[in-house]
Parts: C-alpha cells; sequence; structure tokens
C-alpha cells in the first residue's frame, strides 16, 4: 500500500521535505460507514505527505482520554522510531483533548481526518471566496484547539502571585480569532449576496441552472470541461475543483441554461466545511437539475453516492431534480446510454467525459428533463393584444419577431412555463 515517492502529489516539494506519516484507522462498532483505508491514504498523498506505516484495530468505542488505548498508542510510537515519521494522521475526528494527550505521549504531531480534509483544500483554493471559506473553516476548526500552543503557559490559573501571561496571551488570541471570523462572514454574506443577485438576474431571464454534484473524483470537473467546452482545472486527485464555475450551455430544442461545477464531496465531510461553504453550495441548492455524477468504475460507488445524498440533504438540497451521470463506462467496456422510467423520463445517463462519449445523449436527457419548465414556443399575436407583447418584452421572453402583412406578429418566446400561464391568465380577455 506504502510508496517512496520523489516529490509531491503536485511535484513541487523536495522529496526531504516530504512529511513521513504513521496513519491510524479503527473500525468502531455500530459504525455504519466505515473508513474507506484506501480513500485516506490517498488523502494524505493529496496533501503532499508520504504514508509510511498503518495502524489497524478494532475498538467497541473511542477512549475519551486519546481515542486508542494505550496498547495502540505504544504499537504507533513504535512505528514512529521505525519509519522515521514525523506525523500521524487519524482516519477519525479527534477532539482537542485527545490530540493533545496524543502529542504529549507520542512526541509528534497529530493530526485528524478534519485538520488533514482543511489542510488540502487550503492548498486547492485559488479564488479570493474560495480562499475565505478555508480560512474560516480552518479558524473554526482551530478555535478549539488554540491552547495546544500555549501549554507552556496553562498551569497558570490567576490568583495572588500566580497570574502570568498564559491567560492573557489565550485570551487575546481568541479575540483576534473571533474578530478575523467575523470579518470573513461579512465577506462571504457580500458574496452569497452577489450569487443571489445573479441567480435573481438568471430568474428573470428564466435561464434554468443545472449543478454538478458528486463524490470527489468522479468526474464532475471532467464532464463540466466536456459539455461547456471549458478549460477548467481537472485532475486524478481529491477536491481537485473548490471553486464554483459557471458557464452558458446551449441544449438543443430548449435554449441556454446555466451550468454549474461545484466543491466534490466526501464521506464524513467535517460540518464545518459545509458551512463555511454555504455561499458555493447555494448554487446546489438554488439549481433547477442537479446531475449527480457516479463513477461507475467505483466498487463503492453505493456507498459514495449515499454519502453525496447525505450531504444534499444537509445543505438543504434533497428535494430538487437529479439526473444520475454514470460517468468513466470506458474503463466497464460499456455502451453509452440512457435509462428511463415507466414514463418514459431520462433518469440516468451512462457515458465517459474522458473520452467524449455519451455526451449527445446527456443533451437529450436535460432537454427532456428541463422542457416541462420551459415554454419556448412561436406564437401569433393579433394587434389588439399589444399589453401581452409588451409584458412579453418586459420579461426578456422575447428572442426573434416577425410581422405579417395583416398585422399579426410572430414571436419566438422563451420563458417560465409558469410565468406563461400566468400571463394567459391576465390577458385570457384579448386571447
Amino acid at each position: 500500500m506504502f510508496f517512496e515517492r520523489p516529490g509531491s502529489s503536485d511535484g513541487n516539494i523536495a522529496a526531504s521535505d516530504i512529511e513521513r506519516v504513521v496513519l491510524v484507522s479503527l473500525e468502531l462498532d455500530g459504525d455504519a460507514s466505515a473508513m474507506d483505508v484506501d480513500e485516506f491514504e490517498t488523502l494524505v498523498v493529496s496533501a503532499g505527505a508520504q504514508p509510511v506505516a498503518l495502524a489497524r484495530g478494532r475498538r467497541s468505542s473511542p477512549s475519551a482520554r486519546m481515542f486508542v488505548g494505550s496498547g495502540k498508542v505504544e504499537q504507533i510510537a513504535s512505528l514512529l522510531g521505525e519509519h522515521d515519521a514525523n506525523l500521524v494522521i487519524f482516519n477519525h475526528s479527534l477532539s482537542p483533548t485527545q490530540e493533545r494527550n496524543l502529542e504529549r505521549e507520542l512526541k509528534c504531531r497529530v493530526l485528524d481526518r478534519t485538520g488533514l480534509i482543511l489542510d488540502i483544500f487550503a492548498q486547492r483554493a485559488r479564488t479570493h471566496e474560495g480562499k475565505l471559506q478555508v480560512e474560516l473553516a480552518q479558524l473554526e476548526h482551530m478555535s478549539t484547539r488554540l491552547v495546544r500552543g500555549w501549554t507552556h503557559l496553562e498551569r497558570q490559573k490567576g490568583g495572588i502571585g500566580l497570574r502570568g501571561p498564559g491567560e492573557t496571551q489565550l485570551e487575546t488570541d481568541r479575540r483576534l480569532l473571533r474578530a478575523r471570523v467575523r470579518t470573513i462572514r461579512s465577506r462571504l454574506d457580500k458574496v452569497r449576496r452577489q450569487r443571489q443577485q445573479g441567480r435573481r438576474s438568471r430568474s428573470r431571464t428564466e435561464t434554468p441552472t443545472v449543478a454538478l454534484v458528486g463524490y470527489t473524483n468522479a468526474g464532475n470537473s471532467t464532464l463540466f470541461n466536456a459539455l461547456s467546452d471549458a478549460s477548467g482545472y481537472a485532475a486524478d486527485k481529491l477536491f481537485a475543483t473548490l471553486d464554483p464555475t459557471l458557464r452558458r450551455l446551449r441544449i438543443s430544442n430548449l435554449g441556454p441554461v446555466v451550468l454549474a461545477d461545484t466543491v466534490g464531496f466526501i464521506s464524513s465531510l467535517p460540518h464545518s466545511l459545509v458551512e463555511a461553504f454555504k455561499a458555493t453550495l447555494e448554487e446546489t441548492r438554488e439549481a433547477d437539475l442537479l446531475i449527480h455524477v457516479v463513477d461507475a468504475a467505483d466498487e463503492n460507488r453505493d456507498l459514495h453516492y449515499a454519502d453525496v445524498c447525505e450531504v444534499l440533504r444537509e445543505i438543504g438540497a434533497a428535494d430538487t431534480p437529479v439526473l444520475q451521470v454514470y460517468n468513466k463506462t470506458d474503463l466497464l467496456h460499456l455502451t453509452p446510454r440512457t435509462e428511463t422510467d415507466a414514463s418514459g423520463q431520462p433518469i440516468r445517463v451512462w457515458l465517459s467525459a474522458q473520452k467524449g462519449e455519451g455526451l449527445e445523449e446527456l443533451h437529450l436527457a436535460l432537454a427532456a428533463r428541463l422542457s416541462d419548465e420551459v415554454f419556448a414556443e412561436c406564437i401569433e399575436l393579433k394587434p389588439n393584444q399589444a399589453k401581452l407583447r409588451a409584458e412579453l418584452y418586459g420579461l426578456g421572453a422575447v428572442e426573434e419577431e416577425v410581422f405579417n402583412d395583416d398585422g399579426t406578429a410572430q414571436l419566438q418566446v422563451r420563458l417560465a412555463r409558469s410565468e406563461w400561464e400566468r400571463l394567459l391568465a391576465q390577458n385570457s380577455s384579448n386571447l
């Protein structure tokens, strides 16, 4: 499982600077979502570290003091010395107390799964918004762990002759951290308002929004690039995309739609990240249709599908219509195809985004799923229907207009079906 690597996952860190890591992953009784050890190792490699050993075990429940028992701590300490490692990463969430106790016993840094994912996010964020969201998640994660950096002062509890800089420094750090969190939240609220304004603008023109969601590394960004002829960053690594990207895509017999690529999900996604990325994930919640991308060649695809559905539930997008896309069919030597329900509605498309196979089937499926939401036809208006014509222009729904010799007008219109039905009801006397 473990291997020597000449550099980081990005190839820009010298071999001597790579941290050698001992991994720890336990099976806990009653934990239905057992952590995938291979995925855990991939996360560590994605962070730029080198896994050198794995400590596994089974417990009925975590130890309140150090998460693992004393015997497992001794085994981890032995692995650290044997492999000359300088970092221990747990495939679980640790409390601040457990981290401090483990570091005291092992005499090295200890990181949990949340801290690992936060580090990867910090490396991947490219836009100002993405960096703000990652920093917010990091600060909130750090807020309960500040005392760790001042353990040499924390014994000064106060009282005559016992007051010292420890308590003052901790309070200063906490105050500065709270102030920074407030500043970031304010900036992200501004980003959220800007996104809402953009969505209102799209709503006025009745442009449907389709958001790509899926487990990290399922091929979301590759499919996004293939559909929109974009050149966004796509790589065979976890969390290659953090920052949301919007592109306009034209669907035959439907018209333009807005396609949104968002951050990939993962099992046990830290709640702090879900909270911090709300501004980004709102694109998912407000979408008219979700394309749920699944890695068809992944043996754990059903578990990963359930993990994504759980995150969608957390962000309030569980009721948004979904079109499933099973990607990477080329790895299984399958022919692209579309599956429909009993009414003939497309529910699943099998394709290969990397090979560009099955994209036409996906276009047809999108047109079928979105057509019920949009009224796009050529209508004829008489001269006494000038009010309806003006309202259509006011909504920006007229794409083309041609006048006939008898004074009637042929209008190619496109707007939400609900809006069209409202206009018909208001102007029924002139129809």
